[in-house]
């Protein structure tokens, strides 16, 4: 059986979108064994996410500006209000967003690397304590053995 040219360039294009949307077997977590060499206390920034105060006082903004006037006035009076409660918003959410402590751990792996994670405050964790760093880059955690 033979397939025409437009169906032809139908299978392979097919063929190229099946293989792409093929997901790759789940990788299992890095997990790594050491010993903590040094705690340093620190900070990270808040998990709030930014913007969001300046969205919620521009709609709220807006709901208020669309209870003044009529027609032209009322357009101009959502738009006010649009734009002075993003600015209200956004100063409310940066008096709420304190720094998270935290702590930067420096390990040395049992293969002699050594590996600075930097997470939430871990209470237990201890200069000279074998832990294993769990995970890579952003996600890394040390946790005790």
């Amino acid at each position: 059986m033979s397939l025409n040219p437009l169906g032809r360039v139908f299978a392979i294009v097919m063929a190229i979108v099946l293989t792409a949307c093929a997901a790759p077997g789940a990788v299992p977590p890095e997990i790594r064994m050491g010993r903590i060499e040094q705690i340093a206390p620190t900070t990270i920034a808040s998990s709030h996410h930014a913007g969001v105060g300046a969205v919620l006082g521009g709609l709220a903004g807006v709901g208020i500006g669309s209870l003044i006037g009529g027609g032209t006035g009322r357009d101009v009076a959502m738009v006010v209000g649009a734009v002075g409660g993003a600015v209200a918003g956004n100063e409310v959410a940066k008096r709420y967003d304190q720094p998270i402590p935290a702590q930067q751990i420096f390990v040395r792996t049992n293969s002699g690397v050594l590996v600075e994670v930097t997470q939430p405050v871990t209470p237990g964790l201890q200069v000279g304590q074998r832990v294993f760093i769990q995970g890579n880059g952003e996600g890394a955690r040390v946790v005790p053995q």
